[in-house]
């Protein structure tokens, strides 16, 4: 017997990605990554952000970039070192490490005991590198069986993303850029792990989290946007991306090689490209 596939009819949720949002709503929120219905930074807080960017050097030679997250994050980073490890525009001292495990949701490893914990570490000693060398890292989470509606989904993802930051802090003493990125597109999705519209409702988490450490509530690494990644399914979003069943493997949820890919494009434009990033990650 042949294991279910994606749904593939699902081509449009009719949700609006944040970043086309701007000043609309959703359910009460405006749209835009950034405050006031922006998909910047503030020029303040980025002179914040460039400011930590400036601090990132080589230590023993070395700027390690790290991922931190689940199964998606998993495979899109892992395409992306494939990427990043060949790109002549990268600094030679920047070491990319994949440190996002299968499974690792964010109520997994919220808690400084989980096993993944000790995992990311494995991986960093695999790559040569050690804790202290982490100054970059690309966060991506969700939680697995969200079924609470809006806004209470995306206030148990913020708290949980809270409580990992607060990890990162302590683990890596020379950390100063956290970027986080929201989920993909799950209309396709046959499975209860992370549907619509959680999938969508996570970019809130995320931008409330960076909201807190804008307005001091949070201590620690500047936090910012990574790239976006919600579209619209086959409807897209005003920069092209579109998310067809293509992208997605059997579940619908977890991207296939050519999803995996579409969130490594995005990665290597966003490292090569954001003011607080390419500062360091460019040669």
């Amino acid at each position: 017997s042949t294991a279910a596939a994606a749904d593939c009819t699902r081509t449009s949720t009719g949700l609006v990605p944040l970043t086309d949002l701007g000043k609309r709503r959703y359910r009460g929120q405006r749209g835009g990554i950034y405050p006031n219905g922006r998909n910047r930074p503030s020029p303040a807080y980025l002179r914040v952000g460039t400011a930590s960017a400036r601090r990132v050097r080589p230590i023993d030679g070395k700027i390690v970039l790290l991922s931190i997250g689940m199964s998606n994050t998993t495979a899109e980073f892992a395409a992306f070192k494939r990427l990043a490890d060949r790109d002549a525009r990268k600094s030679p001292s920047v070491v990319v490490v994949d440190g996002a495990q299968a499974g690792a949701d964010a109520e997994t490893i919220k808690v400084a005991e989980a096993p993944y914990w000790q995992y990311v570490d494995e991986r960093l000693t695999a790559a040569e590198v050690a804790p202290h060398q982490v100054q970059a890292i690309w966060l991506k989470e969700a939680i697995a069986g969200e079924e609470r509606a809006f806004p209470r989904d995306a206030r148990a993802l913020q708290a949980d993303l809270r409580a990992i930051v607060g990890i990162l802090r302590r683990t890596f003493p020379n950390l100063r850029l956290i970027y986080l990125s929201s989920r993909t597109y799950a209309g396709y999705a046959i499975t209860g792990l992370n549907p619509e519209p959680h999938a969508y409702d996570s970019a809130f988490a995320t931008r409330w989290l960076i909201n807190e450490r804008m307005t001091n509530k949070l201590k620690g690494p500047w936090l910012g946007w990574g790239p976006y990644l919600w579209t619209d399914g086959t409807r897209g979003r005003r920069d092209g991306l579109v998310w067809a069943c293509e992208d997605v493997g059997q579940d619908g949820t977890h991207p296939s090689r050519t999803g995996a890919q579409k969130v490594a494009n995005l990665l290597r434009q966003f490292f090569r490209n954001d003011p607080t990033a390419k500062i360091w990650y460019r040669r």
